[in-house]
């Protein structure tokens, strides 16, 4: 059985640039929701989980947070204090969070629980370092992943690519619906858990996105992809290309829907 921590190491192992060029653009758009659940606000001390390239982290300094962020990739580390120099970057593998308990005012994540081998002892984690009162949110993808998350493994599909053995299926898969993500923050000792469904349409050129994800090996489809031979990676552009003519809304761009969870309790 391959362990899930150990391939998320391998899997996200120098794709800063690609990601922040791709996903994290899609990923923007729950920003502002989520920092409003942890109620950030200037002066309150906040802890980005999983920050990436530090677009959260950022948008907490603009509010006027004093603001620490973890990420479990240098490359990410590095971007993100490139890109949010006032804020306080570190390299941490969750489950553990380098900070003494009762630290924070507000703990966030923007997807990143779904990509976390032992969710339950994260979120424990997190708890640990959220002052009595203050108020943890995240955000997961609703699974299994639909629209803008899986046009590539559609395309795959439709070509016939198995998914391998040696790829794990994140842990997270079961919680990702409402009740089930409500009851894993509740189950950590967070009070007046709830979770709220969150839809967008993220507009993208189908061309960047089959750069900036496929090809560039972000995420599991990504590298799947990379280990077909030239034949079947032109098949499978072709069936992306069929499924991309269906979200079209013209001057060559498409509008892809999205589908998360926002989950947010108090300690």
């Amino acid at each position: 059985m391959v362990d899930f921590d150990a391939y998320e190491r391998e899997l996200w192992d120098g794709r800063a640039s690609a990601y922040e060029r791709g996903f994290a653009r899609l990923t923007s758009y729950t920003v502002g929701p989520l920092l409003d659940a942890a109620g950030v606000r200037a002066g309150a001390r906040v802890l980005d989980v999983g920050t990436g390239p530090g677009v959260v982290a950022a948008e907490a300094v603009r509010r006027g947070a004093e603001v620490s962020a973890i990420d479990a990739e240098p490359g990410m580390v590095e971007t993100a204090g490139r890109n949010v120099p006032g804020a306080d970057v570190r390299l941490a593998v969750l489950p553990e969070v380098p900070f003494g308990d009762e630290r924070f005012d507000g703990v966030v994540g923007n997807f990143v629980i779904n990509h976390v081998g032992e969710p339950g002892a994260a979120l424990k984690e997190l708890r640990r370092v959220v002052r009595p009162g203050g108020r943890l949110a995240l955000t997961c993808w609703r699974m299994p992943g639909s629209g803008a998350l899986a046009v590539v493994r559609d395309a795959m599909e439709v070509v016939g690519v198995p998914w391998p053995d040696d790829i794990p299926v994140t842990p997270f898969m079961e919680y990702g619906e409402p009740e089930a993500f409500k009851e894993l923050v509740a189950g950590a000792g967070f009070g007046d858990a709830g979770v709220e469904e969150v839809d967008w349409e993220h507009v993208v050129d189908p061309e960047e996105w089959w750069e900036t994800g496929a090809l560039a090996r972000v995420g599991s489809n990504g590298v799947i992809l990379s280990r077909q031979s030239p034949d079947v990676v032109a098949a499978v552009k072709a069936a992306y290309d069929q499924i991309m003519a269906r979200y079209a809304v013209g001057d060559g761009m498409v509008s892809l829907p999205a589908f998360a969870l926002l989950a947010h309790g108090t300690r």
